[in-house]
């Protein structure tokens, strides 16, 4: 029943990513994004996947920073390659990849999942705040066209939601209460759960991801982790604008106008889609059209542009899942050995 479940979930989902794909490319001309597509300049995208590339290397010792900071010793090419094997689950499990990449190097590193998956939490968190920033500074950058822009996309769904006020506020305050209440009796019954063993798990799970989302605050190197979440960062924005110059029809952008696709992007992959399928797809069409670009030109960038790193994340994920099987099965037959 459960595979089941998971299997009409992921389905679902893949239905939404095809919705998403479907309705931006809805009233195109497929023939002119094609030709687009066909006479893109691939040396310029060529540059992106190589920087994209650096930036993974860089992701990966940023993470194995924050895992030394938890008294966990690992190879680099261990959380490498378990970080690796994660984005490539994400192109077909959606924001599954996180839990994967703790899974796989729990097997080839020895690293416990609660620890790891508190790292990656803690990595969430600040990429969450450089996005929160990145936003603010588009909007300051370009506010009249945004603003304009986005009045006419919500105007008649603010109408609508205004019309239910009262429900809406219903509905926030009843599961405020809710939470409320499961707190309390979270509290008044804490003695007699932590004498079940369940319990106990996992709040000794809960302990280990505690302790991995505040590995940030004893990094030996702290310099240096910031040195390459500034790189990642960088990477990503550059992957965005240099692709502009692959194109004719956007290759006069600004480099605001690469900083407002690197945003509005980033949360198009955050969608809880099979690699951001669709949702990128729509999110950078729409962005484009702020600044003039025609719809059948932005779909024809994002299209380039997000399946050049989809295409490097299945080679470089590939790699990385068939080293980690090798080295788990290594420690499985020495365990055995032994």
């Amino acid at each position: 029943m459960k595979k089941l479940l998971n299997i009409l979930k992921y389905g679902l989902l893949l239905i939404l990513s095809g919705l998403l794909m479907w309705y931006a490319l809805r009233g195109q001309e497929l023939r002119l994004v094609g030709e687009y597509v066909r006479t893109a300049n691939y040396g310029w995208l060529g540059l992106t996947v190589i920087l994209s590339g650096l930036g993974y290397f860089s992701r990966a010792h940023r993470w194995q920073m924050q895992l030394e900071a938890s008294r966990q010793k690992v190879s680099y090419w261990d959380v490498y390659h378990a970080m690796m094997v994660g984005y490539l689950a994400n192109l077909v499990l959606p924001r599954m990849g996180e839990v994967i990449r703790c899974s796989v190097l729990n097997r080839t590193g020895r690293v416990p999942v609660q620890v790891s998956l508190g790292a990656v939490i803690t990595e969430r968190v600040i990429d969450l705040l450089i996005l929160a920033a990145l936003l603010s500074l588009t909007l300051l950058l370009d506010f009249q066209k945004f603003w304009r822009f986005v009045i006419s996309l919500f105007s008649d769904r603010y109408n609508s939601l205004a019309t239910h006020q009262g429900l809406l506020l219903a509905v926030l305050g009843t599961a405020v209460a809710l939470l409320l209440i499961l707190g309390y009796l979270l509290f008044r019954n804490l003695e007699a759960l932590r004498q079940r063993a369940l319990f106990v798990k996992v709040e000794g799970f809960v302990r280990g991801m505690i302790e991995g989302i505040f590995s940030v605050r004893k990094l030996r190197n702290p310099g240096l982790f910031l040195l390459h979440t500034a790189f990642t960062w960088l990477v990503y924005y550059l992957m965005d604008y240099l692709a502009f110059f692959a194109f004719p029809a956007t290759a006069g952008l600004t480099p605001a106008a690469g900083l407002a696709v690197l945003t509005f992007g980033a949360f198009g992959m955050a969608a809880p889609v099979q690699g951001g399928f669709g949702a990128f797809h729509l999110m950078v069409q729409s962005t484009l059209l702020v600044y003039g670009i025609s719809k059948e030109a932005g779909i024809a960038y994002a299209l380039v542009v997000h399946g050049s790193q989809t295409l490097l994340v299945v080679l470089m994920g590939g790699v990385s899942f068939v080293a980690s099987m090798m080295k788990s099965g290594r420690e499985i037959k020495q365990v055995a050995l032994t």
